[in-house]
């Protein structure tokens, strides 16, 4: 069941006014979102050779709890700060990973016990961050739409809210943004899909 937003919301307000126990009470009610959020990320990875989603957890809540200055708005942005968060943890990881495979000496940094990533999944989610890199730079919104869509997992109506767009140009622009994405993945050679 999720968490009452109104709730959320009063208690992203009271985390930037200060509160020191707003953020752990906001934790503790949205965890179970963000273990689905979390878990999703990790179910695009092979099995066996994942990083741990409480791992990502973990992670995601040390660089969160550092957000204070953020003006938090309600739960759809609260989960789309998660999403680029965890973007983050994973393209980083891959990177590391692919920097290792291709022999440049850097060392692997596991977060927590983690097991090893695969080669190909971490030059595919280095290619998928390139991909979203150049869509940025060609249309920043449809780029933001994939990453709150994909990374975070929010619904067509929750990316509506937290751009304030309505949900049709949401559809529109999410259908035309993973069209792209695809061609330019197929042309890297890359076997990630960009899901509905």
């Amino acid at each position: 069941m999720a968490a009452n937003p109104r709730e959320i919301t009063e208690l992203l307000v009271s985390w930037s006014n200060g509160s020191p126990t707003a953020f752990e009470d906001l934790v503790t009610l949205i965890y179970p979102e963000l273990r689905r959020l979390a878990r999703r990320h990790m179910r695009q990875e092979d099995p066996g050779h994942t990083l741990q989603t409480s791992a990502l957890i973990n992670e995601a809540y040390l660089r969160l709890v550092n957000q204070r200055d953020v003006a938090w708005q309600d739960r759809a942005h609260f989960f789309a700060v998660a999403a680029q968060v965890m973007r983050r943890i994973l393209i980083d990881h891959a990177r590391r990973h692919h920097a290792a495979k291709r022999g440049a000496g850097a060392q692997v940094v596991a977060l927590d016990d983690m097991e090893a990533m695969s080669r190909e999944r971490a030059a595919e989610f280095v290619a998928l961050d390139e991909a979203l890199v150049k869509l940025a730079g060609i249309d920043e919104r449809k780029s933001r739409i994939v990453e709150l869509r994909f990374f975070g997992g929010l619904t067509v109506e929750e990316v509506a809210d937290v751009l304030t767009l309505s949900p049709i140009t949401i559809k529109r622009e999410w259908r035309s943004a993973r069209a792209w994405l695809q061609r330019e993945l197929s042309n890297s050679n890359s076997l990630f899909e960009v899901q509905a």
